[in-house]
């Protein structure tokens, strides 16, 4: 599940800490860095059980309106299609996911404001309406019910943004994409697989891992060289006068170009400077653009720098 988007993402947030917090200590921030990047699947979980927690508070509504002292005809006999949904059923004896909740005791019985909050919302909806009003019952229609509520009401939800952030400090930047792979998730749930369905690993494979690993090392160790580069290529600025996030940045594009011979120059550079957009200044992205051109020039015709 974790992507080399989010990897190379957190090596910043990481490396840049590194320089703040004064210690120096390369093995306790490389700890660091995989401790965050777990977080961010425990994230992914955390938000597959959020489906399953709104359904149980729905059902909790209707056993609440049955209860009553004179409960109508329609509490009586309630529409139990939302709660009985086949995907979410699927969901909620899955093995790996019921693993995670045993091992991290994590649940959202204490947040049932939140939960209240955007039940309401789906509920007042035309997808949850039509869903409801439909005579269809099929596995395929249940699990697009929850891949069109996760996109509308999950996915880019403010409230729920902060109070993932209240709960860790390592969610703020994730959970964006973290929803992406949530939304892979249902689309990927077969019913034949039942409590089996595979969800997504933590990482792809070993190579994903090792490239965290590597891309984290060589940025720190190589500090020296790679900050040669930018200041050669920045002669009209003083270094100490260039953003420091910028220069972190532009130090995690140089161990990747130099270290991983590949992955094409072009991505690299396109990944650095979209992270500098929405995690530097407003002229972050063309300016180190800039530079990193300037600096792949140069190692070109000094022989330094092979791929294209």
């Amino acid at each position: 599940m974790i992507n080399r988007v989010l990897i190379r993402l957190k090596i910043i947030q990481i490396v840049y800490a590194y320089y703040q917090n004064g210690s120096k200590n390369l093995d306790s921030a490389e700890k660091e860095l995989f401790f965050s990047l777990s977080k961010a699947y425990d994230l992914y979980n955390y938000l597959l059980m959020l489906m399953i927690a709104l359904t149980s508070y729905a059902q909790k509504r209707i056993d609440t309106a049955k209860a009553k002292l004179a409960p109508s005809k329609e509490e009586l006999n309630p529409n139990k299609k939302f709660v009985e949904n086949k995907f979410v059923a699927q969901l909620e004896v899955n093995k790996q996911l019921v693993d995670f909740i045993e091992n991290q005791k994590k649940t959202w019985a204490n947040n049932q404001d939140f939960i209240k909050e955007l039940y309401d919302m789906i509920v007042d909806s035309d997808i949850y309406k039509e869903y409801m009003k439909s005579p269809e019952s099929s596995y395929e229609s249940d699990r697009e019910l929850w891949r069109k509520l996760y996109k509308n009401f999950i996915y880019n939800n403010e409230s729920l943004d902060l109070l993932l952030e209240e709960q860790s400090l390592y969610w703020n930047d994730d959970k964006e994409i973290v929803d992406t792979f949530v939304l892979k998730t249902i689309k990927r749930f077969e019913e034949k697989k039942g409590a089996e369905q595979p969800l997504l690993p933590e990482f792809k494979d070993e190579e994903d891992k090792e490239f965290a690993r590597r891309l984290f090392r060589r940025a720190v160790l190589n500090s020296d060289y790679y900050r040669h580069l930018i200041a050669e290529n920045t002669k009209n600025w003083e270094l100490d006068r260039i953003a420091f996030m910028d220069v972190v940045i532009m130090q995690c594009a140089l161990s990747e170009i130099l270290s991983f011979p590949n992955i094409p120059v072009s991505v690299s550079l396109n990944e650095y400077v979209e992270i500098a957009k929405i995690y530097s200044t407003a002229k972050s992205g063309s300016f180190i653009n800039g530079t990193l051109d300037g600096i792949v020039n140069q190692l070109k015709k000094e022989g330094k720098l092979a791929k294209n």
